[in-house]
Formats: C-alpha cells, structure tokens, sequence
C-alpha cells in the first residue's frame, strides 16, 4: 500500500458509487468496491484506472451480514484499515405498503439499514484504534418526506437516517465521524442539481470536516 487513504464502498454502482469513486480516488483515495456482479465491478475498475484511480473491487451481498463482514476482512487484509466507509445499498423500487410482504419488508430492510450498521460494526474497531475515521450513509429524502408509492424504501431511509444520528452521537467523542447525505431528489445525470457528481462533492464537504461535525447534509 501506498500513504493514499482507503475509501470503501459498499452498494458500489453506476451513479453515486462511480461518481463517490471518482471524487475521492482524484484526491489520493484508493477505492475498495463492494457489490455483487462481478461483471460491473469489473467495468467500474477499467473506467477508474483510465482516469488514473487505483481500485480494486469485492464480493458482497448487502443482505448477508456475514457477506457484508467477510467482504471488509479482505479489504482490510489486502489493502489494511478503512479510513472512509460509504454505505451507498439501498433496494430501490415501488412499494405499497397496504400489499407488500412481511418477507420483502423484512429483506428491503436487511439492506437498507441492517447492512449499514453491520459495516459499521466490522470498521469500527480500527478506527477506534486510531480515534480517527469517517462513516457515511447514502441518505434520502423520503426519511422526512414519505411517498406511499415507495413505501418500504421510506421505511428503509428513515431507519437509515435514525441510525446516522445515533451513531453519531454515540461516537463524535472517539473522534469518529457519522453523518448521512440526506439526497431529496430523484439522482439523473442530466439533472443540474441532483447529478452524481454534485452529490459526491456533499460528501466530500462531509469528509473535509475535521472539528464540528455535522450530523446531515439534507441536499
């Protein structure tokens, strides 16, 4: 390893991950890439080493917190402490609630916030080591904001949302930095404000913080 700092991503994508990727990787930021296809994390690795970002991906399902704790142990074991963990998963889709599933509302939540504080827990520990890190969730603004169309997902975000603060207070005085970007618009890369890269400067603001730190950025 390098003295470049490690980001990591879990819920890496074609929108936010890439765009988070590219945001820190310009600023002396390795990349660990964490999904599920194998065949995009590939992509998404030969787009970042054109642009001169050194990455690497793993295999993770942001369902299973064994998957999500067994993905972290091999980027800490090849690539060493996580100082920057973006959760960016989240099942995104429309969902009533009057007809959805206990099973689906169970497993929706699995991802959108069990996921996030398992990865939590997993880089936690070296970063109190150190009393220094940063943890960021991939908020939205049906936490404050519910649309009946996107029921569960609003569950999802608002548990998401919950978790940021509690987490935040709990760890500020170990010098440990949680905060949610809380995005209140549909993410389109022809959209001036709520484009990808837009949205990865927000948490990079986040990142440069380095006493007062913030609790949300409701973007």
């Amino acid at each position: 390893m390098s003295d470049k700092k490690l980001l990591t991503i879990i819920g890496m994508g074609e929108k936010n991950g890439l765009a988070l990727a590219r945001q820190f990787g310009k600023n002396n930021f390795t990349v660990a890439m964490l999904a599920r296809s194998e065949e995009k994390l590939e992509d998404f690795q030969k787009q970042l080493e054109r642009e001169d970002i050194e990455s690497y991906y793993y295999f993770a399902n942001a369902a299973d917190a064994d998957s999500i704790r067994e993905g972290l142990r091999y980027v800490k074991g090849s690539l060493g402490d996580t100082d920057v963990l973006i959760y960016n998963a989240a099942v995104i889709g429309k969902t009533n609630l009057s007809g959805v599933s206990a099973d689906k509302l169970t497993d929706d939540f699995r991802v959108n916030v069990i996921g996030a504080v398992v990865a939590t827990q997993e880089v936690l520990p070296a970063m109190e080591a150190r009393k220094a890190g940063k943890i960021f969730f991939t908020g939205g603004g049906l936490s404050i904001n519910p649309d009946s169309r996107y029921g569960s997902l609003g569950i999802g975000k608002a548990g998401l949302r919950n978790a940021a603060h509690s987490l935040h207070q709990e760890l500020r005085a170990k010098g440990i930095h949680v905060a949610t970007v809380t995005i209140q618009g549909f993410i389109r890369e022809d959209d001036e404000k709520y484009n990808p890269a837009t949205i990865a400067e927000q948490f990079w603001q986040l990142y440069e913080q380095r006493e007062d730190f913030d609790i949300e950025i409701q973007y």
